[in-house]
């Protein structure tokens, strides 16, 4: 196998990160805007040892689940994956990509992964953007990053944030540079992209956390989840590192919420109360959990912990390490990005007895 040969293979799956899977001759192949169970033809463009890439030169049998991209730079722009998928398939694929790294990664042989739930919107959903500005080139990085799209709408951007380009391109002068358009421009602080999905979101967290006494939110940001559970404990705390972040949450707190910056890891143990009335909430970044938070919670066993998370391959590992004292309850994707290859996913655990 070498770069230019021209294949005919059969997509078996798609991995994270938006590419089908085809094998041939024992090496894997990996085939951008396919749909398992396709036929294609496709040419090989990188080959390393046992795996290569390819660019998909034509279908020749279509999966029944392949429709016509509405957006005229879908291939070219590095934005979205899936555009070229009928949207109850995206899910599908999505909740199967969050069971496999469950299975493969955290080595659960029965994760309970629920059937993703869908986004009230699947275009225009974005509350905000950000573009590349590298003159005369305002848009996103290519698939090929070294390009920048040349773009005047996004079709995943909300009305307001599309208007904010359109400003933004009207503008005599473009300073080079990554440049953030909002739908609200005074909002500050960490804020999901999709109102609606995060709605969803935050009611799944809410099922999963109940109530009781004390709910410490880890990486709490701004705050959001933390609001939509004060009413259901009898206190708050909140940890993040941001200090904007932690500002704007203690701006709106109530008496019972307590919102503390600094590393998470470090102001965990000071922050738990006893183990039986204490729920924690995990929303780190993609990297996943610090190991001294992992740390924490095996030592301290607080009775219910819910991770949510952006990246289901950090996630399957740091769920891998909670299970020395957790067992998984249940794990819920939320298509939080339609179109893209991403997906957030809230999980439940709760403490082993000793």
């Amino acid at each position: 196998m070498k770069p230019g040969l021209e294949l005919e293979l059969e997509i078996v799956s798609i991995t994270y990160g938006g590419a089908g899977l085809a094998r041939h001759e024992g090496c894997v192949v990996f085939v951008p805007f396919t749909i398992p169970g396709e036929q294609v033809r496709a040419r090989i463009t990188r080959v390393r040892r046992g795996w290569a890439q390819a660019q998909l030169v034509g279908v020749s049998i279509p999966s029944p689940d392949r429709v016509v991209p509405p957006c005229p730079w879908f291939t070219r722009c590095g934005g979205c994956a899936y555009q070229h998928i009928a949207y109850p398939r995206q899910l599908e694929i999505k909740s199967g990509q969050v069971d496999e790294a469950l299975r493969r990664i955290g080595k659960f042989a029965d994760p309970r992964v629920e059937p993703a739930l869908p986004s009230p919107l699947d275009y225009g959903y974005r509350n905000r953007i950000t573009v590349h500005v590298e003159p005369p080139d305002i848009g996103f990085r290519g698939t090929d990053p070294r390009e920048v799209i040349d773009l005047d709408r996004c079709l995943l951007a909300g009305d307001a944030v599309n208007a904010a380009l359109a400003r933004l391109r009207a503008k005599r002068y473009w300073r080079p540079g990554p440049a953030t358009l909002r739908a609200n421009p005074e909002a500050r602080g960490f804020r999901q992209v999709n109102d609606g999905a995060a709605e969803i979101l935050a009611a799944t967290v809410v099922e999963m956390a109940g109530s009781g006494e004390l709910l410490v939110d880890a990486y709490c940001g701004a705050g959001f989840f933390a609001k939509k559970l004060r009413t259901s404990f009898s206190r708050v705390i909140g940890l993040d590192w941001d200090e904007r972040s932690v500002t704007a949450a203690a701006q709106e707190a109530e008496a019972h919420e307590d919102y503390r910056m600094g590393d998470a890891a470090a102001l965990l143990p000071a922050a738990l109360g006893p183990a039986a009335t204490t729920v924690v909430l995990l929303d780190p970044p993609a990297q996943g959990l610090q190991p001294g938070v992992i740390d924490v919670l095996l030592g301290a066993r607080p009775a219910r912990v819910i991770y949510v998370s952006c990246d289901p391959a950090t996630l399957a590992r740091d769920l891998s390490r909670l299970a020395a004292g957790y067992e998984l309850v249940r794990a819920a994707p939320v298509d939080m990005f339609p179109q893209t290859a991403s997906i957030e996913t809230a999980c439940l655990l709760t403490a082993i007895a000793d």
